[in-house]
């Protein structure tokens, strides 16, 4: 469990350098930090000048947080984040979340790239998440609980706040933007899933897949945080076509779908 001495210090340090508490946190995934260049009066702290925190080391993650006003709401955006298979714990993937919850974010959003599973769905489509499966045989609770950060059994029937969710589903209806809506099956990576895998994770109700998101997600409502998730379907899952995977086809889907994704996001913040 996050060290709260830590925290404080984190925290401490962020609003030394910031006028306004933020009270929405965003979480972007591969590709899609293209939001955190939409903040407007940006302070841009780079991770490596944080105290506690990790770097980011992947392609389409500018590993900085942004600060400022998006659509007349303080956020804070995590302009990549940080995953289990760089070889970080549980604990430094989602030391961000508690840092939020800390500055006194009460509602987050999660992105994420994800590969397709479900097989209607096709690569630039935009799955609103409204329950995941956490298969990557680690949770980032498992150690001494501190009361101070949420009870030890945390529940988590209703993730995914419903009310965002419905509030998501009114801006791309508004917008004329054809949301999915489905289950996101988180596993570690790096290597991408076999077919046999992904045929697997159909049969257990997965409907889109990725390697980040639910530490953080577990982390949020331990917190008390409501949350909501978007994946952008970067690819189809392996099997589906007859082609390999790669991360460049991951950012190239997210570069073609990103006024999609700034448009919808920014009318769910305005509506938050």
């Amino acid at each position: 469990m996050s060290n709260t001495a830590q925290i404080k210090e984190v925290q401490a340090y962020i609003e030394s350098k910031i006028n306004e508490k933020p009270e929405i946190g965003l979480i972007l995934g591969s590709g899609l930090g293209v939001l955190g260049e939409e903040i407007e009066n940006p302070t841009a702290i780079p991770y490596e000048n944080i105290p506690h925190f990790p770097t980011s080391t992947v392609e389409g993650h500018k590993g900085q947080l942004i600060i400022g006003k998006l659509k007349g709401k303080t956020v804070v955006a995590m302009q990549g984040r940080f995953h289990f298979y760089e070889g970080y714990s549980l604990d430094l993937v989602t030391f961000p979340v508690r840092v939020m919850k800390a500055m006194g974010v009460k509602k987050i959003i999660v992105t994420n790239a994800a590969g397709g599973v479900n097989e209607s769905f096709s690569p630039g489509d935009l799955m609103l998440i409204k329950d995941h499966i956490n298969l990557t045989g680690h949770n980032p609770l498992i150690g001494p609980n501190d009361e101070s950060f949420g009870v030890r059994f945390p529940d988590m029937s209703d993730a995914y706040t419903p009310a965002l969710r419905e509030i998501a589903r009114n801006v791309a209806e508004k917008n004329g933007i054809a949301l999915k809506e489905g289950i996101y099956a988180g596993l570690t990576g790096p290597s991408y899933e076999t077919p046999a895998e992904i045929r697997m994770l159909r049969i257990l109700g997965g409907d889109a897949v990725g390697m980040s998101t639910v530490p953080e997600v577990i982390v949020a409502r331990h917190a008390g945080m409501e949350i909501l998730g978007i994946s952008c379907i970067s690819n189809m899952a392996a099997g589906i076509l007859p082609q390999p995977l790669s991360h460049e086809e991951v950012m190239e889907t997210a570069e073609k779908v990103k006024n999609t994704f700034l448009t919808l996001v920014k009318g769910i913040i305005e509506e938050m």
